[in-house]
C-alpha cells in the first residue's frame, strides 16, 4: 500500500562514515580481520595434487563441516563456476529420474526454472512467488523432485524453516543457499542436495562453488542414469559409482589455491567469532538495525511482505514515497549519491528486482558500519525526494 508522506525535510548531511562501505551482495565484504598476509602461505605454483594442495583443500571441505554442523555422512565437495556452477551439476546430474516441482520467488530460482523446462525438458511442475513472497513450502508434493532457493538473494525474502518437508519424503530435495549457508540454521535432514559459494558469507573469492549431497543423493547418483549427456565437468561417477576424490579434495577441474587460503581464513576467523552461532549472531543485529531504521520511516520499507521470511542477509528495500513517479531511476539516484560520497557502494536492486537498494548484511559486514550508513540513505532520499 502507497502511504501518504509528508512535505521533505531538511537533513543535515551526516559526518560520520562507515569504516567499510562495501556492502555489496556479492562479491561480499572480507572478514573485517583480513589483510592479503592472510594468503602468503598459499601454495602458489604448486599443483593442487601434490600432498600440500591436497590438504588445504581437505582443510576447505572439513572446515566447511565443522563450521555449518554438516552431518558425517554428507559428502562436501568444492566444484567449478560458483553455486551457479554447484547446482547446474546438481540439477543435470540427479533430475530426470521423477517428476520436479521448480520453486522460484526471485531472479535466480527463476533461472533455475528456465534451464530444467527449457534446456533438460523435464516433467516439471512450476511454483512461483513475486518477490518479496515466498511459495507455499507446504503445499509442495515431496515425493517428487522439488528445487529452490533457501535465501532469496535478489529479493531479500527466506524460508523461514524446514519444518514443512517431511522426512520420509520419496523425493529429493535441492537447495541454492549461497546467500543462507553460515547465516542462516539448514536443516541438512530436509535437505539432498544443497549448493553456496565462497563470496556471500563468508567474503571469499569468487568462482569456486560448494555441493553437499546428502547420503539419499549418492543413492540417486549411484542408481540412475540421466537421459542426456553430461559434460566432463558435470560427471560425479564412473563405473556406477561415486567419484569419491571429488569429495575429498581431488577437484574436477583445477582450483585457486590463492581462493582456497582465502576460504581457509574466513573459516579461521568464523571459528573466532563463535562460529555458526556467532556468524549468525552478527548478520542478526546487522540487519535487525536496517529493519528497525525502517519501522521508524514512512518512505521506506522492506521488500519482504511477512516479517517471518525476511532475510538476514540480503536485506531488500523499497521506497514507498508516493511522491516518486519513477521508482527505478529514483534509487539509483541515491545509491549513485551515497555512492559518490564514499559511504555505501553496490547497494542498488539487482536488475530483475524491483527498484530499490539492497544492502548485504552478512557476518563479515560490521554492524557500526550499517548504523553509519543509515543516517546517510536519511539524507540521499531527502535531498532527492526535493527534486521529485
Amino acid at each position: 500500500m502507497v502511504k501518504t508522506i509528508p512535505a521533505a525535510r531538511p537533513v543535515t548531511k551526516p559526518v560520520a562514515v562507515p569504516a567499510n562501505p562495501r556492502f555489496s551482495s556479492g562479491p561480499c565484504a572480507k572478514p573485517p580481520t583480513w589483510t592479503s598476509d592472510a594468503l602468503a602461505d598459499a601454495p602458489l605454483g604448486r599443483s593442487h595434487r601434490a600432498a600440500i594442495g591436497k590438504e588445504k583443500l581437505r582443510a576447505a571441505i572439513e572446515g566447511t563441516r565443522e563450521i555449518l554442523g554438516i552431518p558425517a555422512d554428507y559428502r562436501i565437495g568444492i566444484v567449478p563456476a560458483s553455486d551457479t556452477g554447484a547446482f547446474e551439476m546438481a540439477m543435470w546430474s540427479l533430475l530426470g529420474e521423477r517428476p520436479v516441482q521448480m520453486v522460484a520467488w526471485e531472479s535466480f530460482g527463476a533461472g533455475w526454472v528456465t534451464d530444467v523446462v527449457k534446456q533438460l525438458k523435464i516433467d516439471a511442475s512450476t511454483h512461483v512467488a513475486d518477490y518479496g513472497r515466498i511459495v507455499d513450502m507446504a503445499a509442495l508434493d515431496y515425493d517428487q523432485d522439488a528445487c529452490f532457493t533457501w535465501n532469496g538473494t535478489t529479493s531479500g525474502v527466506r524460508v523461514p524453516s524446514g519444518d514443512v518437508i517431511p522426512a520420509d519424503r520419496e523425493g529429493l530435495t535441492l537447495c541454492d543457499a549461497t546467500s543462507a549457508a553460515f547465516a542462516q540454521d539448514l536443516p541438512w535432514d530436509k535437505l539432498d542436495v544443497t549448493t553456496f559459494s565462497w563470496q556471500k558469507v563468508m567474503g571469499g573469492e569468487a568462482a569456486h562453488g560448494m555441493l553437499v549431497l546428502s547420503p539419499r543423493a549418492v543413492e540417486r547418483l549411484e542408481s540412475y542414469t540421466p537421459a542426456w549427456p553430461l559434460p566432463k565437468i558435470f560427471r560425479m561417477t564412473k563405473g556406477g559409482k561415486l567419484i569419491e576424490g571429488i569429495f575429498e579434495g581431488a577437484t574436477i577441474n583445477t582450483p585457486s589455491m590463492l581462493c582456497v587460503e582465502d576460504y581457509l581464513f574466513a573459516l579461521n576467523w568464523a571459528r573466532e567469532v563463535g562460529g555458526l552461532e556467532g556468524l549468525r549472531a552478527r548478520a542478526d543485529a546487522n540487519a535487525r538495525a536496517i529493519w528497525d531504521f525502517c519501522d521508524s520511516r514512512d518512505w521506506i520499507a522492506n521488500l519482504a511482505e511477512d516479517p517471518a521470511t525476511r532475510s538476514n542477509t540480503s536485506v531488500c528495500l523499497k521506497f514507498t514515497d508516493e511522491r516518486i513517479t519513477d521508482g527505478a531511476a529514483f534509487a539509483k539516484a541515491v545509491a549513485k549519491r551515497l555512492e559518490a560520497e564514499g559511504v555505501a557502494l553496490d547497494i542498488g536492486a539487482y536488475r530483475d528486482a524491483p527498484a530499490g537498494l539492497r544492502i548485504w548484511c552478512g557476518a563479515t559486514v560490521e554492524t557500526a558500519d550499517i548504523e553509519a550508513l543509515l543516517p546517510w540513505i536519511d539524507w540521499a532520499y531527502e535531498a532527492e525526494i526535493s527534486n521529485a
